[in-house]
């Protein structure tokens, strides 16, 4: 197995089979990310597919003293930020009127889930940050070269986001918060 370092050095010089041997492992961590910014899978993968073109376009730039993943991760969310549409009408949004019994058992299951309560509650940013802490299971140093922001914020809006969550899901279920952020907000 070559290394990753190994796989970029080659794709620099212009190995397609090494860039796609490189980027294989990443697609599925990235599409699940990407659709987690953009309105309809579609454009997630319209979105994949801009950033794996503009991460072989721009690999030359690259630098290794960041992790590979980081950086491909900034381009995605780059490229899910261009193709967010303002227009589009969430599931959650539709009246009774407008969807029939399939939309509306849709929407009633997708607000009980926790990732789509996070997406409603949250802003796009905080929301980003969980999802590769969480998902992803980004180190905060990286979450916050992703999103362009300081280790500080990136520490404090995880915190902030996982209180939110906690107080909503404890209004939801009628039960009390727990406190189980000191030992997190130190990881």
């Amino acid at each position: 197995m070559i290394s990753e370092l190994a796989q970029i050095e080659a794709a620099k010089k212009g190995s397609v089979e090494a860039f796609t041997s490189l980027v294989n492992g990443y697609r599925p961590g990235l599409l699940r990310f990407l659709v987690t910014r953009t309105s309809t899978y579609a454009d997630a993968e319209d979105a994949l597919q801009d950033t794996l073109i503009n991460a072989y376009r721009y690999l030359h730039s690259y630098d290794s003293r960041w992790r590979f993943s980081t950086w491909l991760y900034r381009i995605a969310v780059n490229n899910a930020a261009k193709i967010r549409r303002a227009d589009t009408v969430e599931l959650g949004e539709l009246s009774s009127e407008e969807s029939g019994p399939l939309e509306q058992c849709v929407a009633a299951a997708d607000r009980e889930n926790l990732w789509l309560s996070a997406r409603n509650l949250l802003s796009d940013e905080a929301y980003a940050a969980m999802w590769l802490r969480y998902v992803e299971d980004m180190s905060v140093k990286d979450i916050s070269a992703v999103l362009e922001r300081s280790v500080s914020w990136t520490k404090v809006n995880l915190l902030r986001a996982r209180r939110l969550l906690e107080a909503k899901l404890s209004n939801e279920t009628g039960g009390s918060p727990m406190q189980s952020e000191n030992s997190e907000a130190h990881g």
